[in-house]
């Protein structure tokens, strides 16, 4: 039996206070090239997992209008804007996407100016890789020449965001260009599913890894990139059918627990909860708005599921893989320990809110 509406709206209640008390316990040191100390999971600190838990968190407030929510949104971006913001690469694109939405829906003039501010210095000043792809620059790594799927979600989509939500075009029609080129190089045309990533120095996708949290990205990030609109019907018409092609893959793969494994052909390596949970939302998500094949719902409701019975009593989602840096093997992503973040929360935050979308539905009908 599906999971009810109210026990959804309990479950999030805990992810939300399970990220936002998330904390560095010194396990893992990254320094930032600029010398500064790299944190990927306290909640107070500006980087990608951050960025995607706190889209998360607007998804949900979109969805239910509670102010206590929003406010420990714009709580969180006084802070770091009186502070001071950090480089600008790709992964501290991240967080500019909730901002974008949340302005886009209250037009709070404090938020305009960094928004106009990030977006134009990405358009101009981004490193480009041939075929104008976004370079995938972080705080603690150039990579030169490199396409990774996790950019389209990073940064593809707030420029999409910001320019629907500011009226200009342009951004919209260069995160358009990056889902593109990105596709070229990165969505495997025998499988459906796609690789990590992409080098143009001896031309190869690496190891090529069929990672399952890169492949939630394009799902998630496909579907989202359409729901934000403006992107013409031949582009529409093109990412669904390589989405669609990415679910037909998916649902061949789904495990019986309805998980999906960290490398997704890969039955030695572990199911991954991060990942599930990113699938959960779009296989739900597509079935909601009639795309995708025949089977989406049943297996999103399954993956719900499997989210929701690795969700702890403090309201943190358990088996998520740790960030995931480019592998040159495939033992490389075998390895990658388990650690609660910020995205886990979110991608969980986006299941479930999907889930209680499609329940409320079922109850009303009912």
């Amino acid at each position: 039996m599906a999971p009810s509406a109210a026990q959804m709206r309990s479950q999030l209640e805990l992810l939300v206070n399970g990220f936002t008390r998330l904390r560095h316990d010194g396990r893992f040191d990254e320094p930032n090239l600029d010398g500064t100390a790299g944190d990927y999971i306290s909640f107070d600190s500006w980087e990608w997992p951050q960025g995607v838990g706190l889209y998360g968190l607007v998804r949900l407030w979109q969805h239910t209008g509670d102010e206590a929510l929003k406010k420990t949104v714009d709580d969180w971006y006084s802070r770091h804007l009186a502070a001071g913001l950090p480089p600008m690469n790709i992964n501290t694109t991240a967080p500019m996407l909730a901002l974008s939405l949340l302005w886009s829906e209250t037009r709070d003039p404090r938020w305009e100016k960094p928004l106009a501010d990030w977006a134009d210095r990405l358009m101009r000043e981004m490193p480009r890789t041939p075929e104008g792809g976004f370079q995938h620059n972080v705080s603690d790594k150039i990579n030169d020449d490199e396409l990774w799927d996790d950019t389209l979600f990073m940064a593809g989509l707030f420029l999409a965001a910001y320019g629907r939500a500011a009226g200009n075009q342009n951004y919209v029609d260069e995160a358009v260009r990056q889902f593109l080129v990105h596709a070229r190089y990165l969505a495997g045309p025998h499988s459906g599913l796609w690789f990590h990533g992409w080098t143009f120095a001896g031309r190869h996708n690496f190891a090529r890894a069929l990672w399952a949290r890169g492949n939630a990205w394009i799902t998630v990030g496909i579907l989202d990139l359409v729901e934000i609109g403006g992107i013409g019907k031949p582009v529409e018409a093109y990412l669904l059918g390589v989405l669609e092609a990415q679910i037909e893959a998916l649902l061949e793969l789904q495990t019986p627990s309805g998980a999906w494994r960290t490398l997704l052909d890969d039955p030695t390596s572990y199911e991954e909860m991060s990942a599930t949970a990113g699938f959960g939302y779009g296989l739900l998500k597509a079935a909601r708005i009639g795309v995708g094949p025949k089977g989406c719902r049943a297996a999103g409701l399954k993956a719900l599921e499997a989210v929701m019975a690795n969700i702890d009593a403090d309201g943190v989602l358990g088996n998520v893989s740790y960030g995931t840096r480019m592998g040159h093997d495939l033992q490389h992503y075998r390895d990658i320990p388990l650690q609660p973040t910020g995205y886990g929360q979110a991608l969980a935050i986006l299941c479930l809110t999907e889930g209680m979308i499609h329940a409320e539905g079922a109850e009303k009908a009912a």
